[in-house]
């Protein structure tokens, strides 16, 4: 089982920036992508950026050249540097880490608890 505490949400103004972070423990076996996701108050849940175990980097096209993900291995956490943030990028963050289950031929996904991120014009 994987354990997953986030921290660094938090109210702040257009134009300004926040760093998440995520720190994973327990049974972190075949990583395939560590992440984060986000949902904002009546609408669905989408991925913000992931990152493989190799370095390779996913952004949503919403986020890229404002928003950098990155992982510290060592410590088996992964961070969300928010720049230039907007009022449209309000919503609740979620850490995610998707596992391969080769004995299942699947992939399992462990969640965080959320942070609120919310950005005021």
């Amino acid at each position: 089982q994987v354990q997953l505490v986030e921290s660094g949400g938090g109210l702040v103004q257009a134009g300004g920036s926040l760093r998440l972070s995520c720190a994973a423990s327990g049974s972190l076996v075949s990583i395939n992508t560590m992440g984060w996701y986000r949902q904002a108050p009546g609408k669905q849940l989408e991925l913000v950026a992931a990152i493989t175990t190799g370095g390779n980097t996913n952004y949503a096209d919403s986020v890229k050249g404002r928003f950098t993900i990155s992982r510290l291995y060592t410590k088996n956490t992964v961070y969300l540097q928010m720049n230039s943030l907007k009022p449209e990028d309000t919503a609740v963050y979620y850490c995610n880490v998707r596992q391969a289950d080769y004995v299942a031929a699947t992939l399992r996904d462990s969640w965080g608890q959320g942070t609120q991120v919310t950005v005021s014009s």
